[in-house]
């Protein structure tokens, strides 16, 4: 009887053996592979299969526009790392990943919690164009207060570098006031329209974020009096984008240039505070 349930509870030992192996079998089939990182937490690993072209397109980023960075072969496996839209990011070796379309590959997992999801309060401007149109005021040599108002246009270089140039117009009166010349004491009055353009570099300090404090300098030149002086500006500004491509925006600048003739040179430190708007197109 011993003998006859030994027998018995070793055949069901067998196959509870040989159950838990196709169990464990088929649960290693059916999860993808995945390791322990040294914070403790799980982290998946997510395979596609390139399978519909003998030679699949790699690029180096995610749309057409991107170049081509590889041809890999038709059955080649990768690693996926992210997704955005209908791409996916493949690591292509330990030191090189890539970008391919989701036409091209198999999937073996779910890939919708790989999806970018870009934070709504960081934005890249790379290779935007910028118009701006502001007005303010102008103080010329610290004597006299005008009105001033004009336009620039702009290009992103990098989020934190746009580079930009305008054109500005104000019209000066200066009351009448003694001056002193090589010639001797003059009583003289200033009333006269000035145009100024320049072309300048604007750092950035927060790119991307909605405010976005810079700093700026530039070189130009001013019109005043039938003459053309040359000119340096530099200066600070504030951009506040309302909306991800219109800004109100803040600026102080002060401009250095020489004026007047041969034999009466000056230097003039003018002032202009404005506000605009900006557009990213």
């Amino acid at each position: 009887m011993n003998r006859r349930w030994s027998s018995r509870l070793a055949c069901w030992t067998t196959a509870v053996a040989i159950l838990a192996g196709i169990s464990a079998t088929d649960a290693a089939a059916a999860d993808p592979p995945s390791f322990e990182s040294n914070e403790g937490w799980t982290v998946t690993e997510r395979h596609v299969r390139l399978d519909r072209e003998d030679q699949n397109i790699v690029r180096l980023g995610p749309g057409e526009r991107y170049a081509v960075q590889a041809l890999v072969p038709k059955g080649s496996e990768f690693l996926v790392l992210a997704k955005k839209d209908g791409w996916y990011n493949v690591r292509l070796s330990e030191t090189e990943t890539g970008w391919v379309h989701e036409s091209l590959c198999r999937e073996y997992d779910d890939m919708s919690d790989l999806e970018f999801r870009p934070n709504p309060r960081l934005f890249s401007r790379i290779g935007s164009f910028t118009v701006t149109a502001y007005a303010g005021g102008y103080s010329f040599d610290h004597k006299s207060n005008s009105f001033a108002a004009g336009g620039r246009l702009g290009y992103y270089v990098f989020d934190f570098v746009e580079v930009e140039g305008g054109v500005s117009w104000t019209h000066v009166r200066r009351p009448a006031e003694i001056v002193e010349s090589l010639f001797g004491l003059s009583l003289e009055a200033e009333d006269f329209h000035m145009l100024f353009y320049e072309m300048n570099v604007n750092v950035k300090a927060l790119p991307g974020r909605q405010l976005v404090p810079y700093g700026t300098v530039g070189v130009g030149s001013s019109i005043l009096r039938g003459t053309t002086e040359p000119s340096l500006n530099y200066g600070g500004g504030i951009h506040f984008f309302v909306k991800k491509r219109t800004a109100l925006r803040w600026e102080f600048r002060t401009y250095h240039f020489d004026s007047g003739s041969e034999n009466a040179r000056r230097s003039n430190t003018n002032f202009m505070f404005t506000l605009g708007t900006t557009f990213l197109l």
